[in-house]
């Protein structure tokens, strides 16, 4: 049990660091604004999504918490 604890601490502190690196990415959706016969004519549409960096820092501050009590349980 405590294996799995330390396990999911390290994967939430890893998702913090990485939005504490990254606070912002953007992707790409193509979609079909007409058909006429063969010809296709598409749209690509981008958006910006912001991490929160609260929301980062407390899955940090989560991780480790919860790496802390994997190890205390352990010993």
């Amino acid at each position: 049990m405590s294996r799995l604890l330390f396990l999911a601490g390290a994967i939430i502190l890893l998702l913090g660091i990485a939005g504490v690196a990254v606070p912002y990415f953007t992707t790409e959706q193509t979609k079909n604004v007409a058909n006429v016969g063969p010809l296709h004519v598409q749209a690509t549409e981008q958006q910006s999504h912001v991490i929160p960096p609260l929301l980062s820092e407390s899955a940090i501050v989560v991780g480790i918490v919860m790496m802390g009590v994997a190890f205390v349980r352990r010993t």
